[in-house]
């Protein structure tokens, strides 16, 4: 099949909510590029699983890709402003197999089959220069909204730690404040109830988020949580499959993970609630690296992923300790058999500094970051950053408090 050849019934296989979206939007599909159309595709055959930032980005998308189906510059050729959008895409060239695999019903596969082709083929680069220059004319076109309220992002770092005497917050000091004397009692709660506030405030799906890498504290229901701690079965689900998985012939990690991608909540013993959120939860244990054995990896993939997908109003990520690194082999077996496993505070406190730093390079990518702010808390001490366009940059403060002022001086 061609992409000029698809009709309504040839979205049979979609979800109810993405079979109608494809069909609103037939006629610009229809004009696609092979090279191009599984790739969005891929987005649209997910849209009823996708969260509410997501799915916004991509109406906008396929509405501007039916007015550039329609463009008819004066002097030009019909369609000419379709074509200088996507003649980067025309000019790939596909191998058969790629054009008579079901691009269609399994997008994702043909997008992965299509990454190996364009290396072995070298025309990798001229992909990467097509998406790229495509990427730039939609946003100009298609702009970010700007967040209904400033964002807010709180990392909480070194749980179990009692004493440190290395130099935290290295790399965030430069662009905040320094605070020595920050009251730690119920320092958590305190955060726990910001977010709730906030929540209540500016109530909206998957708008405030807390991710825990142990177990989850005492939270609001308003807010959405995501825990290490509460996906335990489903990781050692997960871990199990991986085990057997990798003991059938000719199962090696390209193939592994082309499976490990096809999994859904209830292949790992997930009852569904929230589909969105068991979606998501899932694809975290099998799309990161490391997600299934350590609690901090799990932790920052899951707030990098949470900011780029929901691109929350507020986030606090509280790591935990992870286990002590030993050889692979031992992780795996000691995690998929549910033994005891012994605990790296202090290497999961370097690790959580360092994740607290990418969560705010992450929160600095969304829209209206020049409004942001972010805060990060040495878990049980009186030390943290605040950074917030109220407050100056790479200073420091004896300023005593507790989290509840700081977070009212950072407004």
């Amino acid at each position: 099949m061609k992409p000029i050849d698809l009709k309504p019934e040839s979205f049979q296989a979609y979800p109810p909510e993405a079979r109608k979206l494809a069909t609103d939007y037939l006629a610009a599909l229809q004009t696609l590029p092979l090279s191009f159309l599984p790739s969005l595709l891929r987005e649209v055959i997910d849209y009823d699983y996708k969260f509410p930032a997501e799915r916004k980005a991509l109406e906008g998308e396929l509405a501007n890709m039916r007015s550039l189906s329609a463009v008819n510059t004066p002097g030009l050729p019909q369609n000419a402003g379709h074509r200088e959008w996507l003649g980067g895409f025309e000019q790939i060239t596909l191998s058969p197999h790629l054009e008579n695999l079901d691009w269609l019903n399994q997008p994702a596969l043909y997008v992965e089959q299509l990454s190996s082709h364009l290396w072995t083929t070298h025309q990798q680069d001229a992909f990467r220069a097509a998406a790229m220059d495509y990427a730039t004319r939609l946003r100009a076109a298609v702009p970010p909204e700007a967040p209904a309220t400033p964002r807010l992002g709180i990392a909480v770092i070194g749980q179990g730690v009692d004493a440190y005497e290395g130099h935290l917050f290295r790399k965030l000091r430069p662009h905040g404040v320094y605070f020595n004397r920050i009251q730690p009692e119920n320092g958590l709660p305190q955060l726990l109830a910001a977010v709730a506030a906030r929540a209540k405030a500016h109530p909206a799906p998957y708008a405030h988020w807390y991710i825990d890498g142990g177990q989850p504290a005492e939270h609001d229901s308003a807010i959405t949580c995501v825990s290490y701690g509460g996906l335990e079965a489903a990781r050692n689900a997960l871990l199990g499959k991986i085990g057997a998985d990798t003991k059938q012939p000719g199962m090696g990690p390209e193939a592994l993970r082309t499976h490990m991608a096809q999994l859904l909540p209830a292949d790992l013993g997930r009852k569904s609630t929230d589909e969105t959120l068991d979606r998501f939860q899932i694809r975290l244990l099998t799309e990161g690296s490391g997600t299934q054995i350590f609690s901090t990896s799990f932790t920052q993939w899951a707030a990098r992923e949470a900011l780029r997908r929901a691109q929350p109003l507020t986030m606090l990520v509280r790591f935990a300790p992870r286990q002590r690194q030993k050889p692979m082999s031992e992780l795996l077996s000691a995690a998929s058999a549910q033994t005891p496993v012994e605990l790296d505070p202090l290497g999961s406190l370097v690790d959580g500094d360092m994740g607290a730093y990418y969560n705010w390079l992450n929160q600095q990518r969304l829209p209206g970051a020049d409004r942001s702010s972010f805060l990060v808390w040495f878990e049980g001490h009186n030390t943290a950053v605040a950074i917030a366009p109220s407050l100056s940059t790479g200073t420091g403060s004896t300023t005593a408090g507790d989290l509840s002022q700081l977070l009212k001086w950072m407004a």
